[in-house]
């Protein structure tokens, strides 16, 4: 074990957030000893900004629980872990681990728990990876190195304590931790790491709870650092254990996608990891909307159920949650509203709250050459830049060219209130014309002509309703009935112009309207 100043390394308390500060006092003034390790003191090293810091202390986690009353809670069955707030801040604080007395294992060799408690020597074995498993205190400005992690760091090298195999079977998400760390942090991997890392093993991320597997690829999509990640998923096979439905190719959608989205948060600009998500399952979206479409369902709805069915069969490997499968529908399902929207819906359109992630959706589709965009990616991109006036002049014209590429259009399929007549795919389009011009309306005048005869009929239907009502007045009895002693029934008289029509009927007398009381004004 090395005791190094940290001084001498550049480490200074001014740098470390007042929560973990707080809690290092609180548990030091306790009685317990505490530390900063894993991921903040190898980012302070490197001069990078740690995204958060964890501590590990001798105190159990029921001691922890003791010292901080009801700011601690604590979680976890496999790894019992406390979470201590100060402020709005978290902070993670783990109490010192030991070797297990027998093994807690599957019959993989997964870990199943992991709770003996024990020393800082038998804590840092646990660790994975060296460049984790220095220890600083900043009260004492001290920082203890056991493994000689700060050389692994100065040589930007990323080895295990132990046998990669044997420590990827005990946490089978140590791969894709191995494979973030290395695009994060621009490491190499020791060549046993890459030796290890088989299709085979790889099969065991299948075991791990799909809970923890978007946990982990949250942090992933979410770092900053996708562009060079992706083809380490790729390289070393856990591209399919992840996305089973998704093609291992890095596809240019994907590849504009990962860059944007690195360039986002460079800049400081707030993302969703859902977004990338979106656009990984967007191909096996399609190909389950063609499928259904096909299967006779119409477009809307083959659109929906498609979102469904794709984000379904996700959840087997990543379980996304509730909110944030509705945030991936949205934005598939918007896409076809923002590519042929109706003029008198597009300012409704700005106004939805998913409108800004499903308008990014389509610039970058259009910016990677996606022939079905129709150029509208860069009519929105346009149109968010003006005023209120210069939109609704945006909107005439784009109302006006979108009814001259209606009249444009060519007929593929000349359709009558009978019948439907195929078109020639081998005629030309004069032939088209003329005989479109010959046969049959344009939709326009096949409309009207519906609607005529419409209003034709009805006005049939109320003529006929009138005469019934004229034939149903009291008759002369026919010598017929008179004969028999039969009252003739009024409501049965045939109506006017059948064979029965001649009968006499009686005709209907003026009402003297001068006898009518119309009671007081």
């Amino acid at each position: 074990m090395q005791t190094l100043r940290a001084s001498k390394l550049g480490l200074n308390p001014t740098l470390l957030s007042p929560a973990i500060l707080d809690i290092l006092t609180t548990l030091t003034e306790a009685g317990f000893e505490a530390y900063i390790v894993g991921g903040g003191v190898r980012d302070l090293l490197l001069g990078l900004h740690p995204k958060d810091f964890d501590a590990v202390t001798n105190a159990t986690p029921s001691q922890i629980k003791s010292v901080f009353g009801k700011r601690c809670r604590i979680i976890g069955r496999r790894f019992e872990l406390a979470h201590v707030y100060s402020g709005r801040d978290m902070i993670e604080v783990a109490t010192f681990r030991a070797p297990p007395h027998r093994p807690n294992t599957t019959a993989s060799g997964m870990v199943t728990r992991d709770n003996v408690w024990g020393n800082i020597e038998q804590d840092f074995v646990r660790r994975d990876f060296t460049i984790n498993a220095l220890y600083y205190q900043p009260m004492k400005g001290q920082v203890l190195d056991f493994c000689h992690a700060l050389t692994d760091i100065r040589d930007k090298k990323i080895r295990f304590l132990g046998q990669p195999i044997q420590r990827f079977e005990e946490d089978p998400v140590r791969m894709l931790r191995v494979l973030r760390f290395a695009a994060k942090l621009k490491f190499q991997m020791d060549a046993s790491i890459r030796q290890a890392l088989t299709p085979k093993l790889a099969e065991r991320l299948l075991e791990v709870s799909p809970h923890r597997l978007y946990d982990e690829t949250q942090k992933m999509f979410s770092g900053g650092y996708l562009t060079p990640l992706l083809p380490l998923m790729l390289e070393h096979h856990v591209w399919p254990m992840l996305l089973a439905d998704v093609a291992p190719v890095l596809t240019a959608f994907i590849q504009r996608a990962a860059e944007n989205t690195d360039v986002r948060i460079a800049s400081g600009k707030s993302i969703n990891p859902a977004f990338f998500y979106a656009v990984l399952l967007w191909q096996p979206f399609l190909q389950r909307v063609q499928q259904l479409e096909g299967q006779g369902l119409a477009s809307h709805d083959a659109w929906t159920q498609a979102g469904v069915d794709v984000l379904r069969r996700q959840q087997r490997h990543t379980a996304i949650p509730r909110y944030a499968e509705m945030f991936i529908r949205e934005i598939w399902e918007l896409q076809p509203r923002l590519i042929q929207p109706k003029a008198r819906q597009i300012p409704s359109l700005v106004t939805l709250p998913r409108f800004r992630a499903a308008f990014d959706f389509l610039y970058l589709r259009e910016q990677v050459a996606d022939g079905q965009t129709e150029g509208m990616g860069q009519w929105w991109h346009d149109y968010q830049a003006l005023d209120n006036d210069q939109r609704e002049q945006a909107i005439r014209l784009f109302n006006r060219q979108q009814l001259r590429q209606r009249r444009q259009q060519p007929i593929a399929v000349l359709a009558t209130s009978e019948r439907v007549v195929a078109i020639d795919p081998n005629a030309t389009l004069a032939d088209l014309a003329i005989q479109a011009e010959a046969t049959l309306e344009s939709r326009s005048a096949r409309r009207r002509r519906v609607r005529r005869e419409k209003a034709q009929a009805n006005v049939r239907e109320t003529q006929n309703a009138r005469r019934v009502a004229v034939l149903a007045t009291e008759v002369e009895p026919t010598d017929a009935l008179m004969t028999t002693g039969m009252k003739p029934n009024v409501h049965t008289r045939a109506p006017h112009g059948s064979q029965d029509s001649n009968l006499p009927r009686r005709r209907r007398r003026p009402r003297d309207l001068s006898q009518v009381f119309m009671g007081p004004y």
